[in-house]
């Protein structure tokens, strides 16, 4: 990313300061020979003084290369690779329909959330009270991780440290203490973890939701958590937690949200005029086309002559529903049914999958034997890292594309002057804070202090930038999160929707950028002499 690369530069070449030979800062430099050893004697300078005038000095220096990096912004409508792949390569083109085909309004969160919620009071004999709460979308974000056991709900990144700050029971934060009591630190080893598919199962205390239909499942959650906290009531986080999943999952089981879709397609499906030219680009070019989605019959069928038009099965060549994936890509025991026109299920036998026709259930073995399309030709694209990617690369060898729809909001946000303004400073302090730790005079550890104060409380403004109690999808405070290690694993490319693909003609190959590894970049101390001040060197100097 091209705006993080500048950022990083930037910062690198502010913390290193200017190579004037006559500031204030040279004027003021202590010379005590400390090299790399513990500077803890400074011969009669004044301390605070001279790590002062190296902070305002890196200050105005970030200043001075805000506009230059402001020129350098990134393209909500790129296609990012993790992986080097050619379209030329690709021959067959797969999708799932939900938050892949088509997105859908903000109304149907709340609709998941409102349904959800009712069942629990109807059906799971749960207080009428919790009534009272209502869908929050800036509550939660994809990607969290929420302890069963403990009913904690947090954010973790790619090496199982828990970001503090960012752990909530309920709608109210733990305190930091009260978390590295739990768990006895902040990692969470790895039998506590959620599964190979985020759930919790076999042991796992944690769930990782990664679907993006789980916002109004996790809000759900910390708000009946919420309830039975503040009003004392005993209960098991255990019951609780099934009882929440299982009726989000009536929601979906039982046909409200399908109905309700149906009975509104213009409330809740964002019409969207691209994925058509997306898919009649591909045909155009003579490409093969495939749909596998978890989603029943009638309710794709209405969506997509809602969005593509009642000629759209002319497009795939394969259809197939209620797919239940992933267990499509692993039971190899259940055959297809073919759907007629009324969605009456038939007892033919499968001998061929025929374009224009919709099949439910099946396998992936049996339609890779169907159809023969295996391996790297084959492109599919799913919202789900685990249910739509994750086997499909592991096991079989297809090229994967992850839609991520937060990515184009998280992008515009990083665009903005007050997001660069803030990194570029942020890092640029982080460098000052490893250069300037080997003074450990008194006076010199209380500047130290302060700057690690200023450096916690901007980290903490830069996670309310995308969302005031997690933060980013992508990162934590310093690592990248456990969400993105997966999408970095199952995914060779990810974008924030399928019109992305507009921007590409089909014979694109998408290079990885070649992010430097850590050991293949100097320390903040250790710079190459064009970026590198007179910082310790003047320490050094006699």
């Amino acid at each position: 990313m091209a705006t993080v690369a500048a950022v990083a530069r930037g910062a690198r070449a502010a913390a290193a300061g200017l190579r004037s030979s006559g500031g204030a800062a040279a004027r003021g430099r202590p010379r005590t020979g400390c090299a790399r050893r513990l500077c803890t004697s400074p011969a009669a300078v004044d301390m605070k003084r001279y790590l002062w005038a190296r902070y305002h000095e890196a200050k105005r220096s970030t200043d001075e290369l805000v506009p230059s990096i402001m020129n350098n912004l990134l393209n909500p409508d790129a296609i990012f690779s993790n992986n080097e792949m050619s379209l030329s390569d690709i021959e067959i083109y797969g999708f799932d329909y939900d938050y892949t085909l088509v997105f859908y309004s903000k109304h149907l969160h709340t609709l998941i959330f409102n349904a959800a919620r009712d069942l629990l009071i109807n059906e799971h004999r749960y207080p009428a009270e919790i009534r009272k709460y209502e869908y929050d979308p800036n509550f939660a974000i994809r990607g969290l991780h929420y302890d069963v056991q403990r009913a904690v709900l947090m954010k973790i990144d790619a090496f199982h440290y828990i970001q503090m700050g960012t752990v909530y029971r309920g709608l109210s934060v733990v305190p930091d203490e009260e978390v590295i009591d739990m768990y006895e630190g902040s990692h969470v080893p790895l039998e506590q973890m959620s599964d190979f598919y985020g759930k919790s199962s076999h042991g796992n205390t944690m769930k990782q939701f990664m679907d993006i239909f789980s916002l109004p499942e996790m809000t759900l959650l910390s708000c009946v958590n919420e309830h039975f906290l503040k009003n004392n009531i005993d209960y098991e986080p255990v019951h609780l937690y099934k009882d929440v999943k299982d009726s989000i999952r009536d929601v979906h089981i039982k046909g409200i949200m399908y109905r309700a879709i149906e009975a509104d397609i213009e409330k809740y499906i964002c019409y969207a005029e691209q994925t058509r030219a997306v898919l009649a680009k591909l045909a155009d070019h003579g490409k093969k086309m495939f749909l596998i989605t978890n989603s029943p019959s009638s309710f794709v069928d209405k969506g997509m002559r809602y969005i593509v038009g009642k000629d759209w099965r002319d497009l795939f060549d394969v259809v197939i529903v209620q797919a239940e994936k992933p267990n499509f890509f692993n039971d190899k025991r259940r055959p297809f049914r073919k759907v007629n026109e009324k969605g009456v299920l038939l007892w033919d036998k499968i001998h061929k999958l025929q374009k224009g026709q919709i099949y439910k259930q099946g396998n992936l073995y049996e339609f890779l034997k169907l159809t023969g399309w295996r391996g790297s030709k084959v492109l599919y694209f799913g919202d789900h890292i685990y249910s739509d990617l994750a086997d499909l690369t592991l096991k079989h060898g297809w090229r994967t594309g992850a839609i991520i729809p937060e990515l184009r909001s998280e992008l515009k946000i990083m665009n903005t002057e007050q997001y660069i303004q803030t990194m570029t400073w942020l890092q640029t302090l982080t460098g000052l804070l490893e250069q300037m730790q080997v003074y450990r005079d008194a006076d010199s550890q209380l500047v130290l202090q302060e700057w690690k104060k200023e450096r916690k409380e901007m980290r903490e403004m830069t996670k309310s930038f995308f969302n005031a109690q997690f933060g980013s999808l992508f990162r934590t405070d310093q690592n990248p999160t456990y969400f993105l290690r997966r999408l970095s694993r199952f995914a060779d490319i990810y974008m924030a929707s399928l019109s992305c693909l507009l921007n590409y003609d089909v014979h694109h190959t998408f290079y990885p950028r070649r992010t430097p590894l850590q050991h293949e970049l100097p320390a903040w101390s250790d710079s190459p002499s064009a970026f590198k001040a007179p910082l310790l060197q003047e320490a050094q100097a006699k």
